[in-house]
């Protein structure tokens, strides 16, 4: 196994974070430095900073129906929680250290994954990943299809959080699906997004739930209920 994928396999790091641990001489393989393209075999002791690494054996990686004024937040004090609204699940969740890839704003509601595999959650929430992220919306009216397009082509948000206060956003896939209702596909996950684009050409979102991140389906999964990734799913997080 290569080393960047072994330690992403550990947890450590995504492999392209792996290789620049690898190339600061952080890493050690039987107490050598090796290259970014060495190989760990059965038995090798790999370190980093010093410190001895295993592969995580099983990762474990879930679907979450969030609720509606469920915050994505690991704050066991703040009320109504993420965590706290995972755990009050119907059956309860995988006895791991699991962390929300990624969030969805309190009034919004649908798919978020949870995973105990950090390397994994990083790299989804990478900016540049392009992991596609589907929406269903409801708005204030029935869209133009100048206001369709021009979502899809990008919006300029200004008013953003620091450290940039004025961007575009990247082209995504639109669908009208009727009366006040659309569908939207980005590749990334700026604060509150899609209601400021809406809010930016002049409409109000009533409605927003997540459905999809990469091939991972919300279906039918009950609100405030979880369930395993199946392997085909898994294999589209890779």
């Amino acid at each position: 196994m290569r080393i960047n994928k072994y330690l992403a396999e550990a947890g450590i790091a995504s492999r392209r974070e792996a290789d620049r641990l690898v190339e600061a001489g952080k890493v050690t393989i039987n107490g050598r430095k090796p290259g970014p393209g060495d190989q760990v075999e059965e038995g090798d002791e790999v370190k980093v900073n010093g410190t001895v690494v295993r592969p995580v054996v099983k990762k474990t990686v879930i679907a979450f129906h969030k609720p509606v004024g469920v915050i994505t937040t690991m704050d066991a004090a703040s009320p109504d929680n993420i965590m706290e609204a995972l755990m009050s699940a119907p059956v309860p969740p995988p006895k791991a250290r699991l962390i929300p890839v990624g969030r969805l704003d309190v009034s919004s509601s649908g798919l978020i994954l949870f995973t105990d595999d950090t390397a994994l959650a990083d790299r989804l929430m990478r900016p540049d990943s392009g992991t596609e992220k589907e929406y269903d919306v409801i708005i204030d009216r029935e869209p133009t299809p100048e206001f369709l397009a021009h979502m899809a082509k990008g919006v300029r948000l200004e008013n953003m959080p620091a450290p940039q206060r004025i961007v575009m956003t990247r082209p995504a896939k639109v669908k009208d699906v009727g009366a006040t209702r659309f569908l939207i596909i980005i590749t990334e996950g700026k604060n509150r997004q899609i209601r400021r684009m809406c809010e930016a050409l002049g409409y109000e979102v009533r409605k927003l739930r997540r459905t999809r991140v990469a091939g991972v389906e919300l279906g039918d999964l009950p609100e405030g209920e979880w369930r395993p990734l199946t392997k085909q799913e898994l294999a589209s997080l890779a």
